[in-house]
C-alpha cells in the first residue's frame, strides 16, 4: 500500500462512452493518463503512529473530460442519495408552483432539523399528499414517523410529480412506476450512459438506485446546470445549503465554504460536488468510511486550486473525555 496518493493532473482524457465503463480505461498517446493511479490515502493517526489507513477514489471532469483523478475512475459506484439533485428534475419540470425551499428539499438528506421537516411538510401540503402517503420507511434513531426519515423530502417531491403528472402514487417508489422510468430516462442521459446498461438496486429509503463508474458520476455533476431545470435545482441548492444535509455535514459546509458551489454526498461515503466552472467531482471511500472523506475532499479540492477551512483538511480524533488524541488528514 502506497504512503500516499500518486495524483496527477493533466491534458484531458476522452474516449467512448463503452470503455469509460471499464477499469481498463486506458488513454492513447498524447492523452491525459494511461494508467491509474494510487487513491488518495486518509491516515488515522494517534499519537506518533498511524492506526488506520482509508483509501478514498477521486476523479475530475470538466467539458466532458477528465482532468484529474486519483485511484480508479471505472470504479463502479452506487449513486445513492447524490442522485437525488437529478431524481428532483422531473418535479422541476411538472410544476410551476414551486420555490427554492421545495426544491431544496427535494434534493436533500436532511437531520430532522425543524427547518428541513417544516419544510417537508410545506412540499407535502403543496403536492397535496399526506405524511402517510410517503413509502420512505422508518429510521433507526430518529422518532418513528416517516417524514423524520433522511429522505422525506425525495419522496415528498416524488409525490408532488405523480399528482402533477397524474399518476397513481400507490408504489411511486418501484421498478416500473411511470415516475422511475422518468428518473432512470434522466440519470442516463445525464450521464451518457444507455438506460440498458445502467446498473440498478434498492436503496436504502426504497427507491430504484443506479450504479455507475466513478468518472461517469463526476460526469453528471459537472452539467447538472446543463439539463432542462437543472440550473434551477442547482440555483435552490446554493440559496439553501441548510437544507441539503444540516449542521456539521460535508455538502452543507462545503457550500457555504465555496461559494458558487453545489454539493450531494451520499451513502456508503460517495461525496460529489460542482463549481460555477463547470467542474464537477465524485470522491468514493473504498470501505464506506465516512470519517475519510473531509480530508480527502480538502484534498482533491486543493489540488485542483480550491482551498476549504482547517475543519476538512484536518479532523481531530478524540477520547471520551473530549481530549484531543489524534487525528484523520490525507497523507502528502
Amino acid at each position: 500500500m502506497c504512503a500516499g496518493p500518486a495524483f496527477s493532473i493533466g491534458k484531458a482524457r476522452t474516449g467512448s462512452s463503452k470503455a469509460r465503463r471499464h477499469a481498463s480505461i486506458s488513454g492513447s498517446s498524447g492523452t491525459y493518463a494511461s494508467r491509474l493511479m494510487d487513491p488518495i490515502s486518509v491516515a488515522v493517526s494517534r499519537g506518533s503512529f498511524v492506526e488506520s489507513l482509508h483509501l478514498v477514489h477521486a476523479v475530475a471532469v470538466q467539458k466532458g473530460a477528465v482532468v484529474a483523478e486519483a485511484g480508479d475512475p471505472a470504479l463502479l459506484t452506487s449513486l445513492r442519495s447524490s442522485a437525488k439533485p437529478f431524481q428532483a428534475l422531473p418535479l422541476v419540470r411538472s410544476r410551476d408552483d414551486l420555490d427554492d425551499v421545495d426544491i431544496a428539499i427535494a434534493s436533500a438528506s436532511h437531520r430532522a432539523e425543524p427547518e428541513q421537516i417544516e419544510a417537508v411538510r410545506r412540499l407535502l401540503a403543496k403536492a397535496p399528499a399526506t405524511e402517510n402517503d410517503l413509502e420512505v420507511g422508518l429510521q433507526v434513531g430518529r422518532p418513528p414517523q416517516p417524514i423524520y426519515h433522511n429522505c422525506s423530502g425525495k419522496h415528498a417531491g416524488m409525490l408532488a410529480t405523480c399528482r402533477a403528472q397524474g399518476w397513481p402514487t400507490e408504489g411511486y417508489r418501484l421498478a416500473g412506476h411511470r415516475l422511475q422510468d422518468e428518473i432512470l430516462a434522466e440519470i442516463a442521459a445525464a450521464s451518457d450512459v444507455e438506460p440498458g446498461e445502467l446498473e440498478t438496486g434498492v436503496d436504502g429509503c426504497g427507491v430504484v438506485c443506479f450504479a455507475l463508474p466513478l468518472e461517469r458520476v463526476a460526469f453528471m455533476f459537472s452539467r447538472l446546470e446543463s439539463r432542462e431545470r437543472g440550473g434551477r435545482v442547482a440555483a435552490a441548492m446554493r440559496a439553501h445549503p441548510q437544507l441539503i444535509g444540516g449542521a456539521g455535514q460535508p455538502d452543507t459546509e462545503l457550500m457555504r465554504g465555496l461559494p458558487g458551489w453545489i454539493a450531494k454526498g451520499g451513502a456508503e461515503a460517495l461525496f460529489c460536488a460542482a463549481g460555477p466552472d463547470g467542474l464537477g467531482i465524485a470522491l468514493k471511500t473504498q470501505d464506506g468510511g465516512y470519517r475519510a472523506l473531509r480530508p480527502a475532499i480538502a484534498s482533491f479540492l486543493a489540488r485542483l486550486g480550491h482551498e476549504l477551512g482547517p475543519g476538512f483538511a484536518r479532523v481531530a480524533l478524540r477520547n471520551s473525555r473530549g481530549e484531543e488524541v489524534g487525528e484523520l488528514a490525507a497523507q502528502p
